[in-house]
């Protein structure tokens, strides 16, 4: 299975990077071929130009993509399944994964609608999409709250949503407690990452 990881967090001291080593281990003992977009490693531009702004905004499909975005367009296209691994910061992903969304997720390949309310979009349909979390706060009080709600909401039903066959959403919480769960999570993950092909 081809697999895209998109990672985003800025120190390799972080649980969030334990995961990623301990994700990528398991892979490998599948043989899956894996890609890393390490978003900041890779000083991923997350804010749109007003270039790219005229192009979203009003739906200009005739002007040009930048080509860091086509490179993913690309990436995307070669994948069978992505994998979004991130820190929760205030509810959601980094910003520097959200700007991936606003300028990736271009209009004419991820959405858009022609004059007559049809679909016009390139990217295909991806068979997994997998959303993994580190979260501060344990899962009770995120369940509690409405906040886990919120971010599997937004993650799957929005920017996963239908250009994905299946897609899950794992919260790794309690992490300001890590001695307490960093072995449950990261076992958890290693898993997930053995039995990639079953999902």
């Amino acid at each position: 299975m081809n697999i895209l990881i998109i990672y985003a967090h800025p120190s390799n001291k972080s649980f969030t990077y334990k995961v990623l080593q301990t994700l990528l281990k398991a892979l490998n003992m599948g043989n899956h071929r894996v890609e890393i977009l390490d978003l900041y490693k890779m000083k991923f531009q997350s804010d749109m130009t007003e270039e790219e702004y005229e192009r979203e905004g009003f739906a200009k499909t005739e002007l040009p993509l930048s080509e860091d975005v086509i490179e993913e367009h690309r990436k995307i296209e070669w994948a069978d399944a992505v994998i979004f691994l991130y820190p929760v910061w205030w509810s959601d992903c980094p910003a520097k994964m959200k700007g991936w969304f606003d300028r990736v997720y271009s209009v004419g390949y991820a959405y858009g609608y022609d004059k007559n309310g049809g679909k016009t979009v390139k990217m295909k349909k991806i068979k997994l999409g997998l959303v993994i979390c580190t979260a501060g706060h344990p899962n009770e009080f995120l369940d509690k709250t409405g906040i886990a709600e919120s971010m599997r909401n937004v993650m799957l039903d929005d920017r996963l949503g239908i250009r994905f066959g299946k897609k899950e959403m794992i919260i790794l919480g309690g992490t300001l407690e890590l001695e307490k769960v960093a072995n449950s999570h990261l076992e958890k993950i290693m898993n997930v990452g053995i039995n990639m092909d079953e999902f």
